[in-house]
């Protein structure tokens, strides 16, 4: 399975996650066919963005975040496939500051593939994906960097393209939106663009992403190298020397490198690795991931 964005975007600070089949890539499963990802990932900084400055803070040292995720993804037909996922995340660094663990929010997503055209040169696809996520825990949002999330709901809607050559190379282009619900914090003020507000509950700035891929997939290897950048639609930067919240802009580009190797009938390991290239009010995060997946018909091959 391939990258879970929304939760990606959710703690972008934190992590990327990288697998296959997913909300943002061009792979679907055929009518039946049930895919299930159990991966693990690190995520690392040291520097961060406070606004456009990139700076280190002797009180966050390294930071440090890391998940498991258990993702599944099941074929109602071929043209149409559900996804469902949950993180379990926690966090810390070197510092004298505790960083927080627990589940996370689970994604429901559905793919659905319009339109396919298919030659002796190679495949096109058109898709589409609209997602939905919740918390399901009662994690503290106003803890950043630390917190596992910021306590939002949250709807996305993405288009994909994609064309794989008949010898297996593949081009893929994304692009989303992820519209997020307020949340609150444990005060009741706050700062936002230098205006004090006296309510605990603060705006989530919305988020448009768009990743490009370039690979290489045959029934037992895949390879891809990616470029990914993330904004938030709105909000404001980290105050000099002060700590993150949910109120600020996030953005992002990212680059990184992913493969997947089938080592018996359905069952694959796949790894990945990520870089935080350039962003604002984020780290600039070094990320590592590894796991396992496995995928069967229900009901035995059509």
């Amino acid at each position: 399975m391939r990258k879970l964005y929304l939760l990606a975007v959710l703690f972008a600070a934190t992590f990327q996650i990288a697998s296959a089949q997913m909300p943002t890539d061009a792979l679907m499963m055929n009518q039946r066919q049930w895919c299930t990802l159990l991966q693990y990932s690190h995520s690392s900084w040291d520097e961060y963005w406070e606004g456009a400055n990139k700076r280190s803070n002797l009180n966050i040292g390294t930071f440090v975040g890391q998940n498991v995720m258990l993702m599944t993804n099941y074929g109602i037909t071929d043209n149409l496939n559900v996804m469902v996922g949950l993180p379990y995340v926690w966090t810390s660094s070197d510092s004298y500051l505790s960083g927080q663990s627990g589940l996370q929010d689970l994604a429901l997503f559905v793919k659905y593939q319009p339109f396919k055209s298919e030659s002796e040169f190679g495949t096109f696809k058109v898709q589409a994906t609209g997602g939905f996520s919740f918390p399901v825990s009662d994690y503290v949002p106003d803890f950043l960097p630390f917190s596992i999330g910021l306590q939002t709901k949250n709807a996305s809607l993405r288009g994909i393209l994609n064309y794989t050559t008949a010898l297996g190379i593949y081009a893929t282009a994304q692009a989303g939106h992820t519209w997020r619900s307020n949340t609150k914090l444990d005060r009741d003020s706050y700062l936002f663009h230098s205006n004090q507000y006296e309510t605990d509950e603060v705006p989530v700035p919305n988020m448009i992403d768009a990743t490009g891929r370039l690979g290489f997939i045959n029934p037992r290897f895949q390879a891809e190298v990616w470029l990914d950048y993330l904004t938030g639609t709105s909000g404001d930067d980290i105050r000099y020397n002060e700590m993150p919240q949910p109120t600020n802009k996030m953005q992002a580009t990212t680059a990184g490198i992913y493969a997947k190797y089938f080592i018996w009938q359905g069952l694959a390991v796949q790894a990945s690795a990520g870089k935080v290239l350039n962003g604002r009010n984020m780290g600039q995060s070094t990320v590592l991931s590894g796991g396992i997946t496995y995928f069967f018909t229900m009901g035995g091959q059509r």
